[in-house]
Protein backbone atom coordinates (compact mmCIF):
# COMPACT_ATOMS: atom_id res chain seq x y z
CA UNK A 1 0.00 0.00 0.00
CA UNK A 2 1.17 3.50 -0.79
CA UNK A 3 2.34 5.85 2.05
CA UNK A 4 -0.85 8.02 2.11
CA UNK A 5 -4.38 8.45 4.28
CA UNK A 6 -6.98 6.11 2.98
CA UNK A 7 -4.29 4.32 0.70
CA UNK A 8 -5.94 0.66 -0.69
CA UNK A 9 -3.50 -2.37 0.45
CA UNK A 10 -3.29 -4.96 -2.64
CA UNK A 11 -1.53 -8.27 -2.63
CA UNK A 12 1.59 -8.52 -4.82
CA UNK A 13 2.28 -12.49 -3.89
CA UNK A 14 -0.31 -15.03 -4.83
CA UNK A 15 0.98 -18.66 -3.37
CA UNK A 16 -1.37 -20.48 -1.30
CA UNK A 17 1.08 -21.17 1.51
CA UNK A 18 2.62 -18.77 3.58
CA UNK A 19 4.60 -15.55 2.64
CA UNK A 20 6.61 -13.38 5.19
CA UNK A 21 9.66 -11.63 6.39
CA UNK A 22 9.32 -8.57 3.40
CA UNK A 23 12.34 -6.70 3.40
CA UNK A 24 13.11 -3.68 1.03
CA UNK A 25 15.99 -3.79 -1.11
CA UNK A 26 18.07 -0.58 -0.24
CA UNK A 27 17.48 0.53 -3.79
CA UNK A 28 13.87 0.44 -3.38
CA UNK A 29 13.57 -1.74 -6.76
CA UNK A 30 13.15 -5.25 -5.06
CA UNK A 31 11.40 -6.85 -1.97
CA UNK A 32 13.00 -10.11 -0.29
CA UNK A 33 10.53 -12.46 1.32
CA UNK A 34 10.49 -16.03 2.80
CA UNK A 35 7.91 -18.36 0.96
CA UNK A 36 6.77 -22.14 2.33
CA UNK A 37 7.91 -24.84 0.55
CA UNK A 38 4.05 -26.14 0.42
CA UNK A 39 0.80 -24.55 -1.04
CA UNK A 40 -0.90 -26.79 1.23
CA UNK A 41 -3.50 -25.04 3.66
CA UNK A 42 -1.19 -26.64 6.23
CA UNK A 43 1.79 -28.72 6.67
CA UNK A 44 4.37 -29.31 9.10
CA UNK A 45 6.92 -30.96 6.80
CA UNK A 46 8.25 -28.45 4.72
CA UNK A 47 11.13 -25.67 5.08
CA UNK A 48 11.65 -21.69 4.30
CA UNK A 49 12.67 -20.62 0.80
CA UNK A 50 14.20 -17.10 -0.22
CA UNK A 51 12.20 -14.85 -3.21
CA UNK A 52 12.14 -11.58 -4.26
CA UNK A 53 9.57 -9.35 -5.98
CA UNK A 54 10.30 -6.90 -8.22
CA UNK A 55 8.84 -3.72 -7.83
CA UNK A 56 8.31 -2.89 -11.60
CA UNK A 57 6.68 -6.04 -12.92
CA UNK A 58 5.11 -7.62 -9.57
CA UNK A 59 7.71 -10.53 -10.66
CA UNK A 60 8.47 -13.23 -7.88
CA UNK A 61 10.97 -15.38 -8.50
CA UNK A 62 12.58 -17.84 -5.48
CA UNK A 63 16.27 -17.77 -5.55
CA UNK A 64 16.80 -20.88 -3.17
CA UNK A 65 14.56 -23.74 -4.09
CA UNK A 66 17.66 -25.67 -6.02
CA UNK A 67 19.15 -25.66 -2.41
CA UNK A 68 16.83 -27.82 -0.94
CA UNK A 69 17.88 -26.30 2.18
CA UNK A 70 16.03 -23.71 5.22
CA UNK A 71 16.86 -20.54 4.45
CA UNK A 72 15.88 -17.88 7.14
CA UNK A 73 17.38 -14.78 8.51
CA UNK A 74 18.61 -12.69 5.67
CA UNK A 75 19.83 -9.51 5.36
CA UNK A 76 20.33 -7.04 1.87
CA UNK A 77 23.76 -5.79 1.32
CA UNK A 78 24.38 -2.75 0.28
CA UNK A 79 24.42 -2.58 -3.74
CA UNK A 80 20.88 -4.40 -3.90
CA UNK A 81 22.00 -7.13 -5.90
CA UNK A 82 23.13 -9.72 -3.27
CA UNK A 83 21.62 -10.67 0.44
CA UNK A 84 23.18 -12.84 3.36
CA UNK A 85 21.13 -15.36 4.91
CA UNK A 86 21.64 -18.36 7.19
CA UNK A 87 21.48 -21.70 5.59
CA UNK A 88 20.54 -25.04 7.60
CA UNK A 89 22.66 -28.03 5.92
CA UNK A 90 22.90 -31.32 8.33
CA UNK A 91 23.93 -30.26 11.56
CA UNK A 92 24.80 -27.00 10.42
CA UNK A 93 24.15 -23.35 9.77
CA UNK A 94 26.07 -21.31 7.50
CA UNK A 95 26.38 -17.78 5.92
CA UNK A 96 25.38 -17.46 2.18
CA UNK A 97 25.30 -15.14 -0.45
CA UNK A 98 22.18 -15.06 -2.91
CA UNK A 99 22.40 -12.94 -6.01
CA UNK A 100 19.04 -11.63 -7.38
CA UNK A 101 19.62 -13.50 -10.72
CA UNK A 102 19.72 -16.85 -8.30
CA UNK A 103 23.62 -17.70 -7.69
CA UNK A 104 24.41 -18.73 -4.58
CA UNK A 105 27.63 -18.94 -2.28
CA UNK A 106 28.54 -20.71 1.02
CA UNK A 107 30.87 -18.18 2.70
CA UNK A 108 31.24 -20.10 5.97
CA UNK A 109 32.82 -23.71 6.47
CA UNK A 110 32.73 -25.98 9.28
CA UNK A 111 30.97 -27.92 12.40
CA UNK A 112 29.39 -24.37 13.71
CA UNK A 113 25.73 -22.74 13.80
CA UNK A 114 25.12 -19.68 13.39
CA UNK A 115 22.23 -17.87 14.76
CA UNK A 116 21.87 -14.33 13.61
CA UNK A 117 23.86 -11.69 10.71
CA UNK A 118 23.47 -8.20 10.68
CA UNK A 119 25.48 -5.79 8.25
CA UNK A 120 27.83 -3.48 8.88
CA UNK A 121 27.30 -1.93 5.40
CA UNK A 122 30.31 0.57 5.57
CA UNK A 123 33.01 -1.82 6.31
CA UNK A 124 30.87 -4.43 3.77
CA UNK A 125 31.62 -7.18 6.72
CA UNK A 126 28.96 -8.83 8.82
CA UNK A 127 28.16 -9.46 12.51
CA UNK A 128 27.15 -12.98 13.48
CA UNK A 129 26.50 -15.00 16.46
CA UNK A 130 27.75 -18.55 16.15
CA UNK A 131 28.13 -21.48 18.60
CA UNK A 132 30.04 -24.73 17.99
CA UNK A 133 30.10 -28.49 20.51
CA UNK A 134 32.61 -26.32 22.60
CA UNK A 135 31.46 -22.85 22.63
CA UNK A 136 28.41 -21.24 23.78
CA UNK A 137 27.20 -18.29 21.56
CA UNK A 138 29.17 -15.56 21.01
CA UNK A 139 29.75 -12.24 18.76
CA UNK A 140 31.72 -13.12 15.44
CA UNK A 141 32.38 -10.48 12.62
CA UNK A 142 33.82 -11.33 8.99
CA UNK A 143 34.42 -9.77 5.77
CA UNK A 144 33.20 -12.62 3.64
CA UNK A 145 33.82 -16.10 5.11
CA UNK A 146 36.60 -15.99 7.88
CA UNK A 147 35.08 -15.28 11.09
CA UNK A 148 37.05 -13.39 13.57
CA UNK A 149 35.82 -13.65 17.43
CA UNK A 150 35.03 -10.31 19.20
CA UNK A 151 33.61 -11.32 22.69
CA UNK A 152 34.62 -13.97 25.04
CA UNK A 153 31.48 -13.45 27.54
CA UNK A 154 31.82 -17.31 28.29
CA UNK A 155 35.43 -17.88 29.17
CA UNK A 156 34.93 -17.77 32.61
CA UNK A 157 32.07 -20.05 32.19
CA UNK A 158 34.33 -22.56 30.09
CA UNK A 159 37.04 -22.35 32.46
CA UNK A 160 37.05 -24.60 35.48
CA UNK A 161 35.07 -27.36 32.82
CA UNK A 162 35.86 -30.52 31.17
CA UNK A 163 33.93 -30.55 28.11
CA UNK A 164 32.72 -33.65 26.67
CA UNK A 165 34.25 -34.96 23.74
CA UNK A 166 32.04 -34.15 20.45
CA UNK A 167 31.93 -35.94 17.38
CA UNK A 168 29.73 -36.59 14.28
CA UNK A 169 28.59 -39.95 12.74
CA UNK A 170 26.40 -41.43 9.83
CA UNK A 171 24.79 -44.91 11.09
CA UNK A 172 22.62 -47.12 8.37
CA UNK A 173 19.24 -47.91 9.17
CA UNK A 174 17.65 -51.11 8.13
CA UNK A 175 16.26 -49.70 4.77
CA UNK A 176 19.43 -48.42 4.41
CA UNK A 177 19.14 -44.64 4.40
CA UNK A 178 22.14 -42.99 5.61
CA UNK A 179 21.30 -41.20 8.62
CA UNK A 180 23.29 -38.02 9.91
CA UNK A 181 24.02 -37.86 14.35
CA UNK A 182 26.23 -36.20 16.51
CA UNK A 183 28.19 -38.17 19.42
CA UNK A 184 29.14 -37.14 23.08
CA UNK A 185 31.50 -38.72 25.28
CA UNK A 186 32.59 -38.38 28.79
CA UNK A 187 36.09 -36.20 28.94
CA UNK A 188 37.79 -39.26 30.46
CA UNK A 189 36.75 -41.76 27.57
CA UNK A 190 38.94 -44.38 26.89
CA UNK A 191 39.23 -45.69 23.41
CA UNK A 192 37.98 -49.08 22.91
CA UNK A 193 35.85 -48.52 26.70
CA UNK A 194 32.06 -49.34 26.17
CA UNK A 195 29.49 -46.92 27.81
CA UNK A 196 26.31 -46.97 28.50
CA UNK A 197 24.16 -44.97 26.18
CA UNK A 198 22.23 -42.57 25.96
CA UNK A 199 19.71 -42.14 22.79
CA UNK A 200 18.46 -37.99 23.28
CA UNK A 201 16.03 -37.06 20.69
CA UNK A 202 14.88 -33.86 19.44
CA UNK A 203 11.29 -32.48 19.17
CA UNK A 204 9.82 -30.90 15.77
CA UNK A 205 9.65 -33.21 14.38
CA UNK A 206 10.68 -30.92 11.68
CA UNK A 207 14.26 -29.42 13.41
CA UNK A 208 17.84 -30.43 13.14
CA UNK A 209 20.31 -30.86 15.97
CA UNK A 210 23.33 -28.94 15.29
CA UNK A 211 27.22 -29.17 16.62
CA UNK A 212 26.36 -26.55 18.54
CA UNK A 213 26.96 -25.92 22.36
CA UNK A 214 24.01 -28.43 23.98
CA UNK A 215 24.24 -27.95 27.86
CA UNK A 216 21.71 -30.84 28.30
CA UNK A 217 23.58 -33.65 26.18
CA UNK A 218 26.80 -32.14 27.59
CA UNK A 219 25.05 -32.64 31.13
CA UNK A 220 24.44 -36.15 30.81
CA UNK A 221 28.21 -37.36 29.03
CA UNK A 222 29.62 -35.93 31.63
CA UNK A 223 27.45 -38.14 34.62
CA UNK A 224 29.68 -41.35 32.37
CA UNK A 225 27.08 -41.94 29.12
CA UNK A 226 27.94 -41.52 25.83
CA UNK A 227 24.87 -39.69 23.95
CA UNK A 228 23.96 -39.50 20.61
CA UNK A 229 21.54 -37.10 18.98
CA UNK A 230 20.07 -38.28 16.14
CA UNK A 231 18.33 -36.48 13.02
CA UNK A 232 16.29 -38.69 11.65
CA UNK A 233 13.94 -39.07 9.22
CA UNK A 234 11.66 -35.67 9.27
CA UNK A 235 14.39 -33.69 10.61
CA UNK A 236 15.50 -30.32 8.57
CA UNK A 237 18.43 -29.54 7.22
CA UNK A 238 18.18 -32.53 4.63
CA UNK A 239 15.92 -31.88 1.82
CA UNK A 240 11.94 -31.41 1.73
CA UNK A 241 11.91 -35.23 1.03
CA UNK A 242 13.59 -36.38 4.14
CA UNK A 243 10.98 -33.68 5.98
CA UNK A 244 7.85 -35.14 4.43
CA UNK A 245 8.87 -39.02 4.58
CA UNK A 246 7.39 -39.56 7.81
CA UNK A 247 4.30 -37.58 7.18
CA UNK A 248 1.49 -39.75 8.25
CA UNK A 249 3.12 -42.67 9.31
CA UNK A 250 4.78 -41.83 12.54
CA UNK A 251 6.72 -43.73 14.56
CA UNK A 252 8.05 -45.73 11.44
CA UNK A 253 10.83 -44.46 9.76
CA UNK A 254 12.24 -42.29 12.55
CA UNK A 255 12.00 -44.86 14.88
CA UNK A 256 14.38 -47.47 12.39
CA UNK A 257 16.96 -44.79 12.65
CA UNK A 258 16.75 -44.14 16.03
CA UNK A 259 17.13 -48.24 16.34
CA UNK A 260 19.76 -47.76 13.38
CA UNK A 261 22.21 -45.26 15.48
CA UNK A 262 22.10 -47.67 18.39
CA UNK A 263 23.21 -50.28 16.03
CA UNK A 264 25.62 -48.56 14.96
CA UNK A 265 27.39 -47.62 18.20
CA UNK A 266 27.16 -51.24 19.31
CA UNK A 267 29.03 -52.16 16.07
CA UNK A 268 31.70 -49.22 16.92
CA UNK A 269 32.16 -50.72 20.30
CA UNK A 270 31.52 -47.60 21.64
CA UNK A 271 28.07 -48.53 23.20
CA UNK A 272 27.54 -51.39 25.59
CA UNK A 273 24.49 -53.14 23.98
CA UNK A 274 23.48 -54.05 27.79
CA UNK A 275 22.71 -50.28 28.86
CA UNK A 276 21.68 -48.30 26.45
CA UNK A 277 18.37 -45.98 27.01
CA UNK A 278 16.70 -42.74 25.46
CA UNK A 279 14.67 -39.73 25.74
CA UNK A 280 13.76 -36.62 24.49
CA UNK A 281 10.81 -33.96 24.79
CA UNK A 282 7.87 -33.28 22.62
CA UNK A 283 7.99 -35.23 19.47
CA UNK A 284 11.56 -36.73 20.96
CA UNK A 285 9.08 -38.05 24.02
CA UNK A 286 6.72 -39.28 21.34
CA UNK A 287 9.48 -40.77 19.35
CA UNK A 288 10.68 -42.28 22.92
CA UNK A 289 7.24 -44.18 23.52
CA UNK A 290 6.75 -45.29 19.82
CA UNK A 291 10.68 -46.99 20.14
CA UNK A 292 10.50 -48.82 23.80
CA UNK A 293 7.56 -50.10 22.00
CA UNK A 294 9.59 -51.36 19.00
CA UNK A 295 12.54 -52.77 20.45
CA UNK A 296 12.83 -54.30 24.02
CA UNK A 297 16.59 -53.53 24.58
CA UNK A 298 16.06 -50.55 25.87
CA UNK A 299 17.03 -50.83 29.78
CA UNK A 300 15.41 -47.04 30.60
CA UNK A 301 13.75 -44.38 29.09
CA UNK A 302 12.41 -40.66 29.92
CA UNK A 303 9.40 -39.37 27.48
CA UNK A 304 8.88 -35.78 28.22
CA UNK A 305 5.90 -33.47 27.38
CA UNK A 306 4.86 -37.13 25.19
CA UNK A 307 1.88 -38.66 23.71
CA UNK A 308 1.19 -42.22 22.94
CA UNK A 309 -2.63 -42.86 22.45
CA UNK A 310 -3.23 -40.06 19.49
CA UNK A 311 -6.67 -40.69 19.56
CA UNK A 312 -7.83 -38.97 22.81
CA UNK A 313 -5.68 -35.53 21.55
CA UNK A 314 -8.25 -35.07 18.93
CA UNK A 315 -9.78 -31.45 20.13
CA UNK A 316 -7.66 -31.26 22.97
CA UNK A 317 -4.36 -29.71 21.68
CA UNK A 318 -3.34 -27.42 19.00
CA UNK A 319 -3.22 -29.80 15.90
CA UNK A 320 -6.29 -30.60 14.39
CA UNK A 321 -5.19 -28.94 11.44
CA UNK A 322 -2.20 -31.70 11.01
CA UNK A 323 -4.26 -34.18 12.32
CA UNK A 324 -7.50 -33.73 9.69
CA UNK A 325 -5.02 -32.78 7.00
CA UNK A 326 -2.36 -35.90 7.91
CA UNK A 327 -4.28 -38.67 9.39
CA UNK A 328 -8.23 -37.92 8.51
CA UNK A 329 -10.96 -37.61 11.02
CA UNK A 330 -11.09 -40.42 13.48
CA UNK A 331 -14.62 -41.48 12.91
CA UNK A 332 -13.95 -42.05 9.15
CA UNK A 333 -10.15 -42.94 9.76
CA UNK A 334 -10.09 -45.61 12.35
CA UNK A 335 -7.54 -47.89 11.63
CA UNK A 336 -4.92 -45.28 11.21
CA UNK A 337 -5.45 -43.89 14.47
CA UNK A 338 -5.27 -46.54 16.04
CA UNK A 339 -1.81 -47.70 13.58
CA UNK A 340 -0.32 -44.23 15.16
CA UNK A 341 -1.09 -44.99 18.71
CA UNK A 342 0.22 -48.38 19.15
CA UNK A 343 2.56 -47.56 21.93
CA UNK A 344 -0.68 -47.42 24.03
CA UNK A 345 -2.32 -50.39 22.65
CA UNK A 346 1.09 -52.72 22.85
CA UNK A 347 2.28 -51.50 26.36
CA UNK A 348 1.68 -54.75 28.10
CA UNK A 349 5.02 -55.32 25.36
CA UNK A 350 6.79 -53.06 26.29
CA UNK A 351 9.76 -53.76 28.90
CA UNK A 352 11.86 -50.36 29.06
CA UNK A 353 11.01 -48.78 32.71
CA UNK A 354 10.46 -45.30 31.52
CA UNK A 355 9.64 -42.57 33.47
CA UNK A 356 7.11 -40.16 32.50
CA UNK A 357 7.21 -36.00 32.40
CA UNK A 358 4.84 -33.35 31.46
CA UNK A 359 3.91 -29.39 32.19
CA UNK A 360 0.61 -29.10 33.87
CA UNK A 361 -0.28 -26.81 31.79
CA UNK A 362 0.53 -27.51 28.49
CA UNK A 363 -1.67 -26.79 25.41
CA UNK A 364 0.78 -28.02 22.48
CA UNK A 365 0.80 -31.69 24.06
CA UNK A 366 -1.24 -31.90 27.08
CA UNK A 367 -0.62 -33.30 29.93
CA UNK A 368 -3.32 -36.53 29.84
CA UNK A 369 -0.39 -38.07 26.85
CA UNK A 370 2.11 -38.55 29.76
CA UNK A 371 -0.64 -39.31 32.29
CA UNK A 372 -2.41 -42.18 30.41
CA UNK A 373 1.31 -43.74 29.31
CA UNK A 374 1.88 -43.46 33.18
CA UNK A 375 -1.11 -45.71 34.35
CA UNK A 376 -1.08 -48.25 31.76
CA UNK A 377 2.44 -48.52 32.93
CA UNK A 378 1.34 -49.27 36.29
CA UNK A 379 -1.38 -51.30 35.23
CA UNK A 380 1.14 -54.02 33.85
CA UNK A 381 3.27 -53.78 36.20
CA UNK A 382 6.84 -52.08 34.55
CA UNK A 383 8.59 -49.52 36.44
CA UNK A 384 7.28 -46.06 35.86
CA UNK A 385 7.60 -42.80 37.39
CA UNK A 386 5.19 -39.24 36.37
CA UNK A 387 6.35 -36.03 37.58
CA UNK A 388 4.17 -32.60 36.42
CA UNK A 389 5.48 -29.37 36.84
CA UNK A 390 3.36 -26.85 37.72
CA UNK A 391 1.95 -23.70 35.94
CA UNK A 392 4.47 -24.95 32.94
CA UNK A 393 4.17 -24.70 29.38
CA UNK A 394 5.05 -26.86 26.62
CA UNK A 395 8.93 -25.83 27.46
CA UNK A 396 10.49 -25.25 31.26
CA UNK A 397 10.87 -21.98 32.25
CA UNK A 398 11.44 -22.04 35.74
CA UNK A 399 15.38 -22.25 36.67
CA UNK A 400 14.93 -25.00 39.23
CA UNK A 401 12.63 -27.20 37.57
CA UNK A 402 15.05 -27.18 34.43
CA UNK A 403 17.66 -28.79 36.95
CA UNK A 404 15.12 -30.86 38.35
CA UNK A 405 14.57 -32.25 35.30
CA UNK A 406 17.97 -32.83 34.78
CA UNK A 407 18.80 -34.23 37.98
CA UNK A 408 15.55 -37.00 37.60
CA UNK A 409 16.68 -38.00 34.03
CA UNK A 410 20.38 -38.65 35.45
CA UNK A 411 19.08 -40.73 38.71
CA UNK A 412 16.20 -42.49 37.12
CA UNK A 413 19.31 -43.52 33.73
CA UNK A 414 21.88 -44.36 36.55
CA UNK A 415 19.29 -46.51 38.44
CA UNK A 416 18.32 -48.51 35.21
CA UNK A 417 21.86 -48.25 33.29
CA UNK A 418 24.39 -48.37 36.06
Amino acid sequence: MELKPGATAYPITTWKGSDSRPAFSSDGKNIAYLQSSSEDAFTMYGHSILGIISLADKKSTLLTSRLDRPVQHFRWESTGNSLLALMEDDRRVQVIRVSTTGTTETLTQGDHSIYGIELNTPKKSYLALRSTPTLPAELFTAEGGTLRQLTHHQDSFLAPLQLPLVEGFQSTSKDGTKISGILYKPATYQPGQKLPLILFIHGGPVAQDEFEFDMTRMVYAAAGYAVAAVNYRGSSGRGISFIRSIYGDWGNKEVMDVIGAANYLVAAGIADPNRMGLGGWSYGGITTNYTIATDTRFKAAVSGAGSALQFSLYGSDQYIAQYENELGVPWKNRDKWIAVSYPFFKVDKIKTPTLFMASESDFNVPVIGAEQMYQAFKSVGIPTGLVIYPKQYHGISVPSYQIDRLNRHIAWYNTYLK
